[in-house]
This record gives structure tokens, C-alpha cells and sequence, in this order.
């Protein structure tokens, strides 16, 4: 397994990771808290050292089965959370945002307590989660250097929705010298990536992005079809018809990626975000352990070469030769979709 730093800031992650919104809920079908903690070691056997968790998710439950899995291992493994819903004074109403809170006051509180659920004395990054722009002030910037020089946090990111929020959070993040920047970026979902890896060049920065969603939620990876029947309170059940119909047919398009043997559709997918620089970790959702042998394996397989680089990016800019609306055409930004607009951009959310 290859592991890239985050920025300049001497904290390394496997070149995959674990995304670990899938241990301690039930967004993605039902588990057990022996299971999720049988899939974490799993993943740390097959080279994964990069989890990411974050304090919202079960309302604290993965923090906890996180630390509970990884307890032997803490000098093997680079641990991240991230802080910002206030689920301790919000009931979580079914997949709905919650309040969020921002103050510096908060976010030591907030660190304090994953800490203590992780069992750890430091995270190796913190995500400031789903922050909207004008939420990061002087003040918080401030708070965040103080968890730097007390030793609770070694490097910071900032989380994006995208759907809640994207661009002018991302380039506020890298005009910021955050470490890093987790956003949605895939095949399908190419333009939060491709901005911000704009943006890096320009201010010549070296914020590193942590890419989710690389299958572009069961799609690149063949495990959602049209046909598909989705578990019970599984996210992806509340996408309209037309996301599953057009994401199909932009998959038997990508066919060209696959080598018989050597490299599925999956691995292409998280081959196709490694061939960028700026990309120091993919965070795919494993729910089996068939799952983080085939992606844990993915660097390990051919590299997509330039032809197929050059394929890719005809077939985005031609939108895959599809007429048909995806259902997801509409955003939401901090900003009204006033910084969208100035960039000419549009993004579906995730």
C-alpha cells in the first residue's frame, strides 16, 4: 500500500482509505458492532491505515467501535474525525441535516469528547465538518491552532458537503493552508476535484484532497443498477429512477477501464483518482470484506495509462453522449450558488 502526506504537515495515509460513516449507522443497511469492528481489522490487515470517522456518525457509536478496533494499533494507523453538528442538543431527525456549531468554545468541546470515545490523547486530523464559509472566522482559525500546539490535533482538513456547500469553503480551506480538503470527486463527479486542484496550483499550495464517494455511491463499483432493490433505510433509496438509469449507462461506456483479471471496474475507478498528485487518499464505503480486498488491492493494479486518462475526460466533457437528466441537477452552496455561478459550475451534491 502506498501512503501520500497531507500537505506539509508530516501525517501520512494509506493511498486508501477507510471511510468509516459506514461503522456505527445504519445509512448503508444494518450491522453489527462485532462486525464493523471485524471489517476495521480486516481493512488494517489488507495495508488500510488511514481511518477517517467523525463524531456525528451513530451519534458517536463509530468514534467509539473505531477506538474499540484499533486500540493495539494506534502507532500503525492515522485516525481523523471531524467535528461541527451539535447532535448533543439536536435529536437526529432521519437523514436530515442538523444544526451545526462553530465556535471556538464548541470545537474544544467537540475534540475533547472524540477523544474520549476514540480513547486516544491525539487525532492525526481533524475535519472541521460541513463548515460553512463565513463559520470560519479568525476566531476558529485561532481555536484550531491551539488543538495544533497542545498536541490534540497534528493536521486539519475541512469536510465538504458538497451539497450543503462547496467552492468557496474549498478555496477558503487552501487560501487557509488547511492540510487538506475531503470532498466528493469521482469519474462521474468530476468538478469539486478539478476546481480545487485549479485552485491549489494557483495560490501554489500544497493542501492535499481526500477523495470520497470514488464509486460515486455504488455505481462505478456495480454494486447499485437499476434493478437494484436497496435495503432499508439505505441513502441511496431516495435518489430518483433516473440517477440509477443514467449512472448505468455511463458505466457500459467506462467498460474500456477493466482488464480481465487484473483491474474491475472498482479498482479503475480508484486507479483513475490516484493518477492525480493532489489526491492523497480515496475513502471508499467497504461494507464487506470482499470489498476492501478488491479496493485495498486497487493500487496494486495497472495504472490507467494516458489513453485512458484522455478517454475519461472526452466522455466527461461530452457528458457521456447522454440527453437524459439524472434527477439530480439542483445544488445547494453557503453561498446562495453565487460561487458556482461566477465559475460556471454546477454539481448535483452527493
Amino acid at each position: 500500500m502506498e501512503h501520500r502526506e497531507l500537505g506539509d504537515s508530516g501525517v501520512e495515509v494509506s493511498t486508501v482509505g477507510f471511510g468509516a460513516w459506514v461503522v456505527g449507522t445504519d445509512w448503508w443497511g444494518d450491522r453489527g458492532e462485532q462486525e464493523s469492528i471485524d471489517l476495521v481489522q480486516h481493512a488494517l490487515d489488507q495495508g488500510v491505515t488511514f481511518f477517517d470517522t467523525g463524531d456525528v456518525y451513530g451519534h458517536g457509536c463509530s468514534e467509539e467501535l473505531i477506538g474499540e478496533a484499533l486500540a493495539e494499533h494506534r502507532d500503525e494507523v492515522t485516525i481523523a474525525s471531524k467535528v461541527g453538528y451539535d447532535f448533543y442538543n439536536n435529536p437526529q431527525a432521519g437523514h436530515g441535516e442538523i444544526p451545526k456549531e462553530m465556535t471556538p468554545e464548541y470545537i474544544h468541546e467537540a475534540v475533547d469528547k472524540s477523544l474520549d470515545r476514540l480513547d486516544m490523547d491525539h487525532l492525526d486530523l481533524l475535519h472541521l465538518h460541513n463548515a460553512d464559509v463565513d463559520e470560519v472566522d479568525e476566531d476558529v482559525l485561532a481555536a484550531i491552532d491551539e488543538l495544533r500546539e497542545s498536541g490534540k490535533v497534528d493536521a486539519i482538513s475541512w469536510a465538504l458537503g458538497p451539497s450543503i456547500g462547496w467552492l468557496a469553503e474549498g478555496d477558503a480551506a487552501i487560501a487557509n493552508e488547511f492540510d487538506a480538503l475531503q470532498v466528493v470527486f469521482n469519474v462521474f463527479e468530476q468538478t469539486p476535484g478539478a476546481h480545487f486542484m485549479e485552485t491549489i496550483d494557483d495560490l501554489d499550495a500544497s493542501t492535499s484532497i481526500l477523495a470520497r464517494v470514488p464509486h460515486s455511491s455504488g455505481l462505478l463499483n456495480e454494486q447499485v443498477r437499476p434493478e437494484t432493490e436497496l435495503g432499508e433505510g439505505d441513502h441511496r433509496g431516495f435518489r430518483p429512477d433516473e440517477w440509477y438509469d443514467t449512472g448505468w449507462e455511463k458505466v457500459e461506456k467506462l467498460r474500456f477501464l477493466e482488464r480481465d483479471g487484473e483491474r474491475t471496474m472498482g479498482q479503475a475507478a480508484i486507479q483513475w483518482l490516484l493518477a492525480y498528485d493532489d489526491v492523497a487518499s480515496v475513502t471508499p464505503t467497504f461494507r464487506t470484506t470482499d470489498d476492501v480486498d478488491e479496493w485495498a488491492a486497487a493500487p496494486d493494479t495497472p495504472a490507467l495509462s494516458d489513453e485512458e486518462l484522455d478517454r475519461v475526460a472526452d466522455l466527461h466533457a461530452r457528458d457521456y453522449d447522454i440527453e437524459r437528466d439524472d434527477g439530480m441537477a439542483g445544488f445547494r452552496s453557503s453561498v446562495d450558488g453565487s460561487d458556482l455561478e461566477a465559475v460556471g459550475a454546477t454539481y448535483a451534491g452527493d
